[in-house]
């Protein structure tokens, strides 16, 4: 899948060998790492019917991961919709109305309560831990 705004990152990339991050949990992610997991995620989405445009609401930690699934929204021709962590579920559902996205993503500690706003709109919920 091509994407002209994920293309021109991605040709600014260095080696996919390079390091591009080191963890607090000493996990180190080269470039090619970022590469092929943003390429499984974008995969994913497409597996759960995200198409060009639609929206993917995310409300996750800062992580890894969370960088990797914006890549893969570019990958996929979505648009990321980050959430602060911090929102109550009333500013959720004022979100989830107002962007009516077809993804939401949340911490699966909060996938109960945000499933249930997001059904409210016809999105569909699922997880993304710390862990991928």
């Amino acid at each position: 899948m091509s994407n002209h705004l994920f293309d021109a990152f991605r040709s600014r990339m260095p080696a996919p060998a390079r390091l591009l991050m080191e963890t607090d949990d000493g996990r180190s992610i080269t470039y090619g790492d970022m590469l092929a997991r943003s390429a499984q995620l974008a995969h994913a989405l497409l597996q759960l019917d995200v198409e060009p445009g639609d929206r993917v609401a995310v409300q996750v930690e800062k992580s890894p991961e969370a960088v990797m699934l914006y890549l893969a929204c570019l990958r996929a021709g979505a648009v990321f919709l980050p959430l602060n962590t911090a929102y109550t579920l009333a500013e959720l559902e004022y979100f989830f109305g107002d962007a009516e996205p077809r993804l939401v993503v949340c911490d699966p500690a909060r996938a109960a309560d945000i499933g249930a706003l997001a059904e409210k709109t016809g999105a569909v919920t699922v997880t993304l831990g710390g862990d991928g």
